[in-house]
């Protein structure tokens, strides 16, 4: 299937619009993805940042308190007691007023003396084992677990006098418990999940119980740390932007906070914002469409026209209106178009005139030529009568001027012939057999062909036909054939068939064949071979007669051993059946040559 130069130009352009507009969207798209990706990293490092902030208060605040209950009068009196449970009864008074979840007072040798916590989880060996580790390292700030209970601690000595001399009476440790409420407070701080680490042990994080089941099952997470920068992480099926803060450098196990950026609501962004340009694509794309349809249409109704034009003129319409708009390319074509197409109709005018007189100067010729002939023998048998002759030269005299007198007349009915139209047709009841009889007598009168054999075979065929005509059509396709053949051995066979509602009739003969040059043109008017008083119209007007009666003659097969011409007739077997009209390939040829 050929398509037209429209729809080509409609689909060129279609996937180019598509394919532009498809590459525009998805650059916007991975552009927006890229901001939202980087807005929400820029987030979690913002989240980190504030976090450490907020810690950094913490630990102050945490120092603070724990060097303000170091130094009261009371913290020290109850030291110098050096009894625990002394210590431990009044310890809980200054653990009310210092408000924090873990007080630990013990001596210069790290025994506790006194310890309260508001998680009861807590014991003696636990807090006697994390303060001895922390006062062996000599930081600002400690980390203690016990149970599943992190605090994060300040220790402060106890001085006897003034802390220059240096005499120790013990140590004061206060904590801060890192608890759920606490967990939920950074959540809201950072704006994003968070969870807590000690070591390779997840302690507190405002995941869902399932999420903290995933986060445990992670590669690597217990190792993960802030110096690797942000990762993204998938949770079940909420994708994560996790960030670290390591809470306790260098100690050991590591304490660390994790700080977790959705990306579910990015996500859903995105998602929207697909679908937002793929809309916005389908439109662009059914817009530019459009558009270009318009356009091609504007572009292409010209060369539409013109492909018309061109079709008409294969038809031979030369009158077919052709349009002309604008002065661009197409209007140039168009103009230039008519103009060849009345100069085409200019020149084949010319040329069917000289056809037409060249065509009558040959009949001209060929008749004056066939006339002069008869003529000339006529007159000198008239006067070949004139003078005294016997009974027997005056005879054959008759005989020569009767048969030169049939000859003008049937070349004068051959010519006649041409110029009756179809409908002159005066249809009968005939029977074919008989019609074909009656022209082989005819023929037979002609003294040159009595010696040639004439065979007929096939049934009887009866049927609605022009007999007249029918039996000129019949004597023209004897003629030529006995005038083909040689004068003694000449044989010519008629055969009969019925097929599909036609009569075929094959006339073959045993001449000397039609030359391959002459084969397509021996229907032609004055197409003569090999016949020395041929006028070249004997199968014309057997042509003529079988188109007029819907029928078609052609030249079946030729060779240097004969020639058979098959007849095709359609067979009316009433009058009132219609003839239908002469097929295309059957055209009439008239006597100037046009159809």
């Amino acid at each position: 299937m050929r398509l037209r130069l429209r729809t080509k130009f409609l689909l060129s352009m279609l996937l180019i619009l598509a394919a532009l507009t498809s590459a525009s969207l998805l650059l916007v798209r991975r552009r927006v993805e890229q901001q939202l990706r980087g807005q929400i990293l820029q987030d979690v490092r913002n989240s980190v940042a504030t976090f450490q902030n907020v810690q950094r208060l913490r630990v102050l605040t945490l120092r603070h308190s724990a060097q303000l209950l170091a130094n009261l009068p009371i913290s020290r009196a109850l030291m110098t007691t050096r009894h625990a449970a002394t210590i431990q009864d009044v310890s809980r008074e200054l653990w009310t007023t210092g408000g924090t979840d873990l007080l630990v007072l013990s001596d210069r040798t790290g025994e506790i003396m006194g310890m309260h916590s508001t998680a009861p989880a807590v014991d003696r060996r636990v807090a006697r084992e994390s303060l001895r580790q922390s006062l062996a390292r000599e930081q600002t700030e400690y980390w203690w677990m016990a149970g599943n209970h992190v605090y994060e601690v300040a220790i402060e000595p106890i001085y006897f006098g003034p802390p220059a001399e240096n005499r120790v009476l013990g140590f004061l440790a206060v904590g801060y418990e890192m608890d759920d409420r606490v967990a939920r407070e950074l959540s809201q701080v950072a704006a994003s999940q968070v969870a807590f680490w000690y070591g390779p042990a997840l302690v507190r994080s405002t995941l869902h119980p399932d999420q903290e089941k995933e986060l445990r099952k992670q590669p690597g997470v217990a190792r993960h740390s802030l110096g690797i920068g942000p990762i993204e992480m998938r949770l079940g099926p909420e994708p994560y932007w996790v960030s670290s803060v390591d809470l306790a450098p260098g100690s050991t196990p590591a304490v660390r906070l994790m700080v977790l950026k959705s990306l579910a609501e990015a996500n859903a962004l995105l998602h929207q914002l697909d679908r937002l340009m793929l809309g916005l694509g389908l439109i662009a794309v059914l817009a530019g469409t459009a558009l270009v349809f318009v356009i091609s249409r504007t572009f292409t109704r010209p060369l539409d026209n013109l492909v018309a034009g061109v079709r008409a003129l294969e038809r031979g319409e030369y009158n077919y209106p052709l349009p002309v708009h604008g002065h661009g390319e197409a209007a140039e074509l168009t103009s230039a178009f008519a103009r060849m197409r009345s100069s085409l109709q200019q020149s084949q005018r010319e040329l069917l005139e000289g056809e037409r007189l060249a065509t009558i100067g040959r009949m001209a010729s060929s008749i004056s030529h066939d006339l002069r002939h008869q003529l000339a023998a006529i007159l000198a048998n008239a006067e070949f009568l004139s003078e005294r002759r016997s009974e027997a030269e005056r005879v054959e005299l008759y005989q020569e001027l009767r048969v030169a007198v049939f000859q003008m007349t049937d070349l004068i009915d051959s010519l006649l012939e041409f110029s009756r139209p179809r409908e002159s047709l005066r249809l009968g009841q005939v029977r074919m057999n008989e019609v074909l009889e009656r022209a082989i007598q005819v023929v037979r009168a002609r003294p040159e062909f009595r010696e040639v054999e004439i065979d007929i075979r096939g049934d009887a065929i009866d049927g609605w036909f022009d007999g007249n005509k029918l039996q000129r059509a019949f004597q023209n396709l004897i003629i030529n054939a006995c005038e083909a053949t040689e004068r003694n051995h000449g044989k010519v066979t008629f055969d009969f068939r019925r097929r599909d509602g036609t009569v075929e009739i094959a006339v073959q003969d045993n001449g000397h064949g039609i030359p391959d040059h002459l084969r397509d043109h021996v229907f032609e008017p004055f197409v003569s071979y090999g016949k020395e008083n041929g006028t070249g119209l004997g199968l014309t007007v057997v042509h003529k007669i079988v188109v007029d009666h819907s029928g078609e003659v052609k030249v079946r097969e030729t060779s240097p051993g004969g020639t058979t011409l098959l007849v095709s007739l359609p067979l009316l077997l009433s009058p009132q059946q219609p003839i239908q009209a002469p097929a295309a390939n059957a055209a009439l040829v008239r006597p100037d040559g046009s159809e």
